[in-house]
């Protein structure tokens, strides 16, 4: 058996255990030890997105492996990920088109970090095409598209797949709280204020020629055919509805992401009841259907306090006001976190010392060791399980995200129930549960088999 045969042998194999549910014990653990001294049998990458978060990801990857592909419809960026000494170091191949990317047998690994509007396209595909996925968050843009891509992944069980919410791995800060939480040491968690700024405002913007490095309409996706403006593209695509969910789902699925974790409301069918909009704002005029009424500026909330109400009775107040972070307030204690800090009297207190060893992070972590983010992805494509950040747990955070960021758009209360994921009695927010794409950029229904 060929050094390349052994790779992809094992790689499915230990996969696969993953799927039948088979206990495969960890080994002490180190990036080389993964290659077994040999080049060959290293994962081979495919880097798909390799604008700024993306290069930061793709050198991350070339830790682990070796990236033989990078994509990018803006030249200049695959170019750059190409030649870069530690990512393509000149060999990698360049593609504009990701499905070239897919198309290779001999790519194990996908990347994908791109405008959000393509995350679950592409990911879908990825994993129909047989590679283990690490996506970028948030994962989703719609509602629709949370349902679509646990399809997938509940047909693809034998790969791994992994999302880029890299606060799942700070155990110093983030885990410790969660496990505080957990742990019931501040009692019964009443409200949870989850901080996560104001999406930026700007415009109007004028109409220009796209850069010549640029396929436009590529980049465009699913979202409508429109005129390029600077300022829908690259990193300001977030203040946009067409491409993403602003700040409600940019920082929100980071922050929204780590409160659903430690309240236990991260599994199917679980989710707010009730979000109440009516305190936000937008930088362009919205209709009562919640869409934007011009087409030059940002358009996505600037200034919010979106409360969303859980069946249990908790309240998570998603909001742009006050610090970045999240403070859980129970009965017996409050404890504020960000990726700077972790506060309040529980923790100046020590309440709990010796009640967070190592064996409650490996809990946290799956039953992995607690370590870095893409040290726990590539773990899991070699000895199976679910990764710390696994796609169904997001699934749920990006759902409270999106009925957010719906309620804020519609500017009032709405209901939704969990169970059936649909809306109670809203015709409007049931229109918003998912976006009509543009001929040629359908997703893929694994259950159906179609586009």
């Amino acid at each position: 058996m060929t050094s390349k045969s052994n790779r992809r042998e094992f790689l499915k194999t230990s996969a696969a255990a993953s799927a039948i549910g088979a206990t495969v014990p960890y080994f002490a653990w180190t990036e080389k030890s993964f290659a077994n001294n040999s080049a060959n049998d290293r994962p081979q990458i495919g880097c798909i997105g390799v604008g700024s978060m993306g290069t930061g990801d793709a050198q991350a990857h070339a830790r682990f492996g070796d990236v033989v592909a990078v994509c990018d419809v803006d030249s200049r960026h695959a170019d750059r990920a190409k030649h870069h000494e530690r990512i393509g170091k000149g060999k990698a191949d360049q593609y504009e088109d990701y499905r070239k990317v897919l198309e290779r047998e001999d790519i194990d690994v996908v990347s994908v970090v791109t405008p959000d509007h393509w995350h679950v396209k592409i990911a879908i595909e990825a994993l129909e095409s047989g590679k283990h996925v690490f996506c970028q968050k948030p994962l989703t843009l719609t509602l629709e598209e949370n349902q679509l891509i646990r399809k997938a992944c509940n047909k693809h069980k034998d790969k791994i797949f992994f999302v880029g919410t890299q606060q799942r791995s700070s155990t110093g800060r983030f885990l410790r709280a969660i496990n505080m939480v957990q742990k019931g040491l501040l009692g019964d968690i009443t409200n949870i204020t989850v901080g996560i700024n104001g999406g930026d405002v700007g415009g109007p913007f004028g109409v220009v020629d796209p850069p010549k490095e640029l396929n436009w309409e590529r980049w465009l996706g699913q979202a409508p055919l429109v005129d390029y403006r600077e300022k829908r593209c690259h990193y300001q695509f977030r203040w946009w509805y067409e491409y993403s969910g602003g700040k409600f789902t940019d920082w929100g699925a980071h922050h929204v992401d780590i409160a659903t974790w430690a309240i236990g409301e991260d599994k199917e069918g679980m989710g707010p009841i009730e979000i109440d909009g009516t305190d936000s704002k937008h930088p362009v005029p919205f209709d009562s259907h919640g869409y934007p009424t011009v087409d030059h500026s940002y358009n996505t909330a600037h200034d919010y306090a979106v409360k969303c109400k859980f069946k249990s009775g908790i309240v998570m107040n998603v909001t742009s006001r006050g610090d970045n972070g999240i403070l859980f307030e129970g009965t017996k204690g409050r404890v504020f976190v960000n990726r700077g800090k972790i506060t309040g009297k529980p923790i100046d207190e020590n309440w709990d010392e010796g009640k967070y060893t190592d064996e409650d992070r490996i809990a946290l972590y799956k039953g992995k060791p607690a370590e870095g983010h893409k040290d726990n992805f590539y773990r899991c494509i070699r000895e199976g399980g679910l990764p710390v950040s696994d796609v169904h747990s997001h699934i749920q955070a990006m759902a409270t995200c999106h009925l957010a960021a719906i309620a804020a758009r519609l500017n009032r209360v709405i209901k939704w129930d969990p169970v059936e994921e649909k809306f109670i009695d809203d015709a409007d927010a049931q229109a918003l549960f998912a976006r009509e794409r543009r001929a040629g950029y359908e997703i893929l229904d694994v259950e159906t088999a179609s586009v």
